[in-house]
């Protein structure tokens, strides 16, 4: 079926996203860094914000826990812009060409509201598209599959023909079980490929992979 619609997931398939650059020196012990990373301030800690829980709430949580790491539970927050140093420029090369060609693209991103607002302000393209469904703005979050089906909504979108991106497997499938077609990301270069057996409108150029 003819896809109509584009949509681009944000973290690690526009910008690059990774705590560990940080806490690598706020942490420099490996094993230490490891277990804070994964039981104290965790994705899935992490993923209450962008289900909307404020901050100051989120720190109180993983400080009750562990109270003896209450500076670097702090610093998690503080040290957010250390965690997304770039762009993809292959991916941001494909977003924009698509705009450029007419291709109905959106964002679709589990992501806190306030950080959200930071990435906009330092990368402009995240203002480029027809607009953007932020998970902390509504309670929402992906792979629930309310939020793809409040996605299509708010953009009138008709998920058959709407092809989804991200570098989420648990992500891909749930827009899939929305009723959209879903790609799941990897590099610009695959998905050039993976755009171009669409027939949809990608740089002529092959691009780098990220």
């Amino acid at each position: 079926m003819t896809v109509t619609h584009v949509v681009f997931d944000i973290g690690k398939v526009l910008i690059h996203y990774d705590p560990d650059i940080p806490f690598r020196q706020i942490i420099p012990d490996d094993d230490r860094r490891a277990f804070f990373l994964s039981q104290v301030c965790s994705h899935e800690w992490n993923l209450e914000q962008d289900r909307g829980r404020p901050w100051p709430e989120a720190e109180a949580e993983a400080i009750g826990r562990h109270p003896e790491m209450a500076e670097e539970i702090r610093a998690f927050r503080r040290n957010w812009h250390r965690m997304v140093p770039h762009a993809y420029e292959g991916s941001v090369s494909i977003l924009r060409s698509l705009i450029a060609d007419g291709v109905d693209v959106t964002l679709l991103t589990n992501f806190a509201s306030d950080t959200f607002r930071e990435a906009q302000a330092r990368f402009p393209f995240l203002k480029e598209t027809r607009g953007v469904t932020v998970s902390g703005d509504i309670a929402l979050i992906k792979p629930d599959r309310a939020i793809y089906d409040r996605h299509a909504a708010s953009f009138d979108l008709d998920p058959a023909k709407t092809i989804f991106i991200d570098d989420s497997a648990p992500n891909v499938d749930g827009a899939r079980q929305a009723g959209w077609q879903a790609i799941h990301f990897t590099d610009s270069e695959r998905l050039q490929q993976d755009l171009g057996s669409l027939d949809l409108p990608v740089p002529s150029k092959s691009v780098s992979a990220d």
